[in-house]
């Protein structure tokens, strides 16, 4: 990690579960009030459905069942955030269970052994809180999914 990945940068710490988690504060575009989740039939891990905000569809992927390890039930918020999926640049959205907050830090190195999707950590206060890289998260967990697919139709 180069000394300019460590300076001081402005992350959204987000509570999910038990647990918050950070985002660098670039990626987000807003926090969205609860909104009215479509669902629809797909294969896609993580999705849940999507939801209509300033006139785009944003789709809705449950951050909680990788990080926390169930489901989100309540979807106070919507946390949303720039995906970059390949050239393109789109929308996607996690549920959070409370506001966030900004909060600016210096991003520390990841401990070995941590997901692929853990980018650092930063300490807020006594807390050690891990730093993600949403892009990362979701394509670990679909590729996480396909392999269990894969396994079972093996049997």
């Amino acid at each position: 990690m180069s000394a300019a990945d460590r300076s001081a940068k402005s992350f959204v710490l987000a509570q999910l579960g038990d647990r918050r988690f950070a985002l660098p504060a670039d990626t987000i575009v807003e926090l969205a009030p609860s909104l009215p989740l479509h669902h629809f039939p797909h294969t896609s891990p993580l999705l849940v459905g999507v939801i209509v905000r300033r006139a785009r569809i944003v789709p809705v992927f449950d951050a909680a069942s990788v990080l926390v390890g169930k489901r989100s039930s309540a979807h106070h918020f919507y946390l949303v955030a720039r995906r970059d999926v390949g050239k393109a640049s789109e929308l996607s959205a996690i549920p959070v269970d409370a506001e966030c907050e900004l909060t600016s830090a210096e991003l520390l190195p990841s401990e070995a052994g941590r997901p692929r999707y853990v980018r650092g950590r930063i300490a807020v206060g006594e807390e050690l809180i891990d730093v993600l890289d949403f892009e990362s998260l979701v394509s670990e967990a679909a590729a996480a999914e396909q392999g269990g697919n894969r396994q079972e139709g093996a049997g």
